[in-house]
C-alpha cells in the first residue's frame, strides 16, 4: 500500500485508496490505515493528553460494572483476550471506560465491546479509543444511544432497499411480519464482527473505513438475498421462526471472503440511494413515532466525507513512528587498542598468505566460493549492537498488533 496518507483528501489519491481497500489493506499497515481513514489520527492530535486524562479517572460505577462483566465475552479464543485480566482485557476496559467518560450522555452499549476489541487487535489503546469515537460519531451516529432509534431507522432503510435488490426476500419477510431489527441489529451495531469469518471481517472493515456505512448495508443485502432470494431457498421457511433460524445460520459459502467481496462490489447500492431512503424513512418515522429523541450528528459516508467536513492540517497527519532504530554508534578506541587490532590483522593476513601460496596452481584462476567480508564491514558488524524491537511487525491476519 504505497500511498501518501498525507494526501488522502485529494480525490485522485482517494480513488487509489478506495481500490486498495477493496483489494484488502496489507496486514502490517491495516491499523495505521484505519486510524488515518477514520480521522482518528487527526482527532488524537487535536486532543493530545485527553485519553490519558480519561484513563486516569475512575469512571461511573454503573458503567464500570457492566463493562467488566462483558470483557471475557469478546473473542475469548483470541490470544489477546483469552486470559482474564490479561493485557487485552485491560486495554479493552480502558477504552470502553474512557468512552463513557468522553460521552457520559451515551454511556456504554454492549455492541461497542466487539468493535473496540477488533480495533485493539490492530492498534494501541489510545488509537483504538479515537477510532471508536469516530465510528460512534461519524460512521454510525446514534447507534449506541438509549432507545436505539438510529438502528431502527437503518433497519427500515435496509428493508426498503431489499425490495429493489431481492423482491422475493422482501415479500417473504413482509408476509411473515419479520421486523428488520430482529435480524440486522447485531449485524450493523457490531459491523459484522460477530457474524462473518475473520478474513471477511477484515476485508469488510477495510472498505467500511474508506467508504462508510454503505458497505454495511451492502453486506446485509447480500446475505438476505443469498439466504432468502429464491423460492427454492424459502421452501423450508414456513414462518417467522424458521426464517429467523435460517438467518442465524448463514451458509459458510455466502460469508466466504472471495464470494462476499465480489457480491458487495457488484451490488448497485450507492451513498445517494441510502441518503434518499433515509429522508423517506425519517419522514415516515415522524408521522408514526414523532420526533427522534436522540439528536445524533449527521452521518459521514467514509474517509472522504470526514476529511471534507473537518479538513486536517499537515501537522495533524504527520507520522510519528513508534519504532525507532538508533544509528550505529561510533565507538572511540584508544590508540593502544587500535595498534593491537592492527597487529592481529597483520598476523591473520600472514597466515592467509601462507594458505594461498599452498594452493594448487591449476585452481588459481577459479573464483572462491566464499568471499570474506571487507575489514571495514566486519568492524561495523562488530560495533553495531542491534536491539530487537518490542513492537509487533507480524504480517499475519490474526495478530497485527500485540
Amino acid at each position: 500500500m504505497i500511498i501518501n496518507l498525507h494526501s488522502l483528501h485529494y480525490s485522485s489519491h482517494m480513488v487509489t485508496v478506495k481500490l486498495r481497500c477493496q483489494k484488502g489493506i496489507p496486514p502490517s499497515l491495516r491499523g495505521r490505515a484505519w486510524l488515518y481513514l477514520s480521522g482518528g489520527k487527526v482527532k488524537r492530535e487535536q486532543n493530545l493528553g485527553r485519553f490519558q486524562e480519561l484513563d486516569s479517572e475512575c469512571g461511573d460505577p454503573k458503567w464500570v460494572d457492566v463493562i467488566e462483566k462483558d470483557l471475557h465475552r469478546q473473542f475469548p479464543f483470541h490470544e489477546m483476550f483469552a486470559a482474564r485480566g490479561g493485557h487485552g482485557q485491560q486495554d479493552l476496559f480502558r477504552v470502553l471506560k474512557a468512552y463513557t467518560l468522553y460521552r457520559p450522555e451515551e454511556g456504554y452499549c454492549q455492541a461497542q465491546a466487539p468493535i473496540a476489541a477488533v480495533l485493539l487487535m490492530h492498534m494501541p489503546a489510545e488509537d483504538a479509543f479515537w477510532s471508536l469515537v469516530q465510528i460512534c460519531e461519524k460512521y454510525l451516529p446514534g447507534y449506541y444511544s438509549a432507545g436505539l432509534e438510529a438502528i431502527q431507522l437503518d433497519g427500515e432503510i435496509l428493508f426498503s432497499l431489499l425490495k429493489r435488490v431481492s423482491p422475493v426476500a422482501h415479500r417473504h419477510l413482509k408476509k411473515h411480519k419479520i421486523d428488520p431489527v430482529l435480524y440486522m441489529t447485531e449485524w450493523f451495531m457490531c459491523a459484522f464482527s460477530r457474524t462473518l469469518p475473520w478474513a471477511s471481517v477484515l476485508r469488510v472493515w477495510d472498505m467500511f473505513f474508506c467508504e462508510g456505512v454503505r458497505v454495511i448495508f451492502r453486506v446485509g443485502l447480500v446475505l438476505l438475498k443469498c439466504m432468502l432470494g429464491s423460492q427454492e431457498k424459502l421452501k423450508a421457511c414456513h414462518g417467522q421462526y424458521e426464517t429467523m433460524e435460517r438467518l442465524r445460520a448463514i451458509e459458510p459459502l455466502y460469508m466466504q471472503e472471495g464470494f462476499l467481496i465480489k457480491e458487495i462490489l457488484e451490488l448497485p447500492v450507492s451513498e445517494r440511494d441510502i441518503e434518499k431512503e433515509h429522508l423517506t424513512q425519517l419522514r415516515r418515522w415522524k408521522e408514526t413515532h414523532g420526533e427522534l429523541h436522540c439528536k445524533s450528528p449527521p452521518r459521514m459516508h467514509g474517509a472522504r466525507a470526514i476529511m471534507a467536513a473537518e479538513p486536517p492540517s499537515r501537522q495533524d497527519l504527520q507520522q510519528k513512528p513508534t519504532i525507532i532504530v538508533e544509528p550505529a554508534q561510533i565507538i572511540n578506541r584508544s590508540e593502544d587498542e587500535r595498534k593491537k587490532e592492527e597487529k592481529k590483522k597483520s598476523k591473520a593476513n600472514k597466515k592467509q598468505s601462507k594458505k594461498d601460496s599452498s594452493l594448487n596452481t591449476a585452481n588459481q584462476d577459479q573464483a572462491p566460493q566464499h568471499q570474506a567480508l571487507p575489514s571495514q564491514s566486519q568492524a561495523l558488524l562488530k560495533d553495531t549492537n542491534l536491539q530487537a524491537s518490542n513492537q509487533s511487525l507480524s504480517s499475519t491476519e490474526h495478530d497485527t498488533y500485540l
